[in-house]
């Protein structure tokens, strides 16, 4: 095999790689309304459809208002355990449907 391509093999690789890696701990996001949430924080929540669990855990940043039923939020969430829920503009929700 040439120099370039076992230089092109290689990074071939480690890109596969890196991206394998990042699938498994990356999170997912989404954007949505609060349709339900219990009085306290931590609890199951409804936004936009799915439930998110919320513990003592997640990073609640309400920035763009207070997180009532019907604010827009961007969620942080594993399995739908939330590390970070965060209130955004309400025009935000309404870009995404």
């Amino acid at each position: 095999m040439n120099i370039p391509g076992l230089f092109q093999l290689c990074v071939s690789i480690a890109a596969i790689s890196l991206l394998a890696s990042n699938a498994v701990w990356a999170d997912e996001e989404f954007i949505g309304r609060i349709e339900a949430r219990p009085a306290a924080n931590p609890g199951i929540w409804t936004i936009s459809g799915q439930q998110i669990e919320v513990t003592e855990k997640t990073d609640i940043d309400p920035d763009q208002g207070p997180l009532v039923v019907g604010a827009c939020v961007e969620v942080e969430h594993d399995e739908g355990v939330a590390s970070e829920i965060e209130t955004i503009a309400p025009k935000k929700c309404d870009d995404h449907g």
